[in-house]
């Protein structure tokens, strides 16, 4: 799909997002999104979960040179090798699940689930992540406090994908279901179904819940610019009981 569809918006301060139409199997209107961050330090961190498109590169290009290349979970990896040839500099990271679905002549520098659970890797000056190990695709969830942003990929959707579809002919609505958004039934149903370990779900939940964000960026659906505290306690009630 052409570059064309890209939206490019600086969501806060040295937050930027590249949003794309995706259809998940071909059919659902999904969305995608990568996230880039500006660091203290002057280097980039990117969420690499969308192509790395002539417009996408150089925006990323201005923000400055990247240092951390991320895949979030098992199934956001298809773009990782676009971007680490595009960077060869970067550091690689994502979930063990990550590293074995994905191009297996890629070589990462880090690898949650696999490492130390304390393991750093450079980034925790400007970034936090939480790893959910018990989560069934692995994901990590990841928090700017300077701009009290919360990133992540498959946790938390805000379906319908509005913006991610802007720019073609369609309004990003989900066939049949509508509104997927993290204070509905359905939403609060599939994040219960998706925990495989309940004491593990309930530990990396808490740990996202206490951190002091306001917004949130999921790879499908639109930003959540306020209220994103509210929407991640409302999604995940199920493990804070």
């Amino acid at each position: 799909m052409s570059d064309k569809f890209t939206v490019i918006r600086e969501v806060a301060t040295n937050v930027w997002t590249f949003s794309r139409p995706f259809e998940r199997f071909g059919i659902i209107p999904f969305g995608g999104r990568s996230t880039a961050i500006k660091l203290s330090n002057g280097g980039v961190w990117v969420l690499a979960s969308t192509t790395l498109d002539a417009e996408t590169k150089t925006k990323i290009d201005e923000l400055g040179p990247v240092q951390y290349i991320i895949g979030a979970d098992a199934v956001h990896h298809l773009f990782l090798g676009e971007f680490k040839k595009a960077y060869p500099a970067a550091k690689l990271i994502a979930p063990a699940a990550a590293v074995e679905n994905a191009d297996k002549t890629l070589a990462f520098n880090g690898v949650w689930g696999r490492d130390p659970p304390d393991t750093k890797y450079g980034f925790e000056e400007d970034i936090k992540a939480c790893y959910f190990s018990g989560y069934k695709n692995k994901d990590v969830a990841f928090f700017h406090p300077a701009s009290a942003t919360m990133i992540q990929a498959d946790l938390l959707m805000n379906l319908p994908c509005t913006e991610q579809y802007s720019k073609t002919t369609s309004s990003g609505a989900v066939p049949l279901v509508g509104d997927l958004g993290p204070s509905s039934w359905m939403h609060g149903q599939l994040s219960k179904s998706m925990g495989e370990d309940k004491a593990a779900m309930k530990r990396d939940v808490k740990t996202v819940a206490d951190w002091d964000f306001s917004r949130i960026i999921p790879c499908h659906g639109d930003v959540i610019e306020t209220g994103g505290k509210q929407a991640w306690l409302d999604a995940y009630k199920a493990y804070l009981a």
